[in-house]
């Protein structure tokens, strides 16, 4: 196998790598909009959850 066909596999090889890169940060953009989601939603539940605790009479809150 001469230089010309080990330069061009190389170039291949970090060309394939680039794609996979790019397509991995499009998923980890994806999942960190889609935790932050459902951290909100969370945030929500336990602001929901000690209202109705407060109401019903209980002081106590969450534990952290």
């Amino acid at each position: 196998m001469g230089v010309t066909d080990k330069v061009w596999d190389a170039l291949t090889t970090v060309i394939k790598m680039n794609d996979k890169v790019v397509s991995l940060a499009g998923t980890v953009k994806d999942q960190q909009a889609r935790i932050e989601g459902l951290t909100e939603r969370v945030i929500r539940l336990e602001a929901t959850l000690e209202l109705m605790m407060r109401a019903g009479g209980d002081t106590k809150k969450l534990p952290r």
